[in-house]
């Protein structure tokens, strides 16, 4: 976990890799249930028996799923003391260019592009990488854009 005093010393680290998470399983009850929250029960997520002759091999992940684990998978790279609330602003792109399989492990990674001052505090976009274990190629790459406010 790498920490930062303030907002000031967290904007002198712009252009840094700050770290990786932790390993995260992505298990079918977890696929099953974001299923369920947004009505996507598209066969490569949910039917094991037809997932296993698709394309994949297995059920896969959501990339919505990958992406929305995000907070979850950074929330042990870096913090930031002093701070009233941080709140995700929005993301500048994402894409998905490894599906995920029911089992893996993946973590991310986290590199803070850029830091500009607005009103309210601080406005930083972290490319986040989100990697699957033993595989090169990432599940998700994202710009996050997160408001910090002291």
């Amino acid at each position: 976990m790498r920490v930062f005093a303030n907002l000031d010393e967290l904007a002198a680290a712009k252009g840094e890799h700050l770290g990786h998470g932790s390993w995260h399983e992505i298990t079918q009850a977890e696929i099953n249930l974001f299923a369920d929250a947004t009505g996507d029960h598209q066969w490569i997520h949910v039917d094991l028996e037809k997932a296993a002759a698709g394309p994949f091999g297995a059920p896969v992940a959501h990339g919505y799923l990958t992406l929305s684990l995000i907070p979850l998978l950074v929330r042990d790279i870096y913090t930031v003391q002093g701070l009233s609330m941080g709140v995700n602003y929005g993301l500048n792109k994402v894409r998905f260019p490894n599906p995920v399989v029911v089992g893996s492990r993946v973590r991310a990674g986290a590199e803070l592009a850029e830091i500009t001052d607005v009103q309210q505090g601080k406005q930083a976009v972290v490319k986040v990488t989100v990697e699957i274990e033993g595989n090169p190629k990432p599940a998700c790459v994202a710009e996050t854009v997160v408001l910090l406010v002291p």
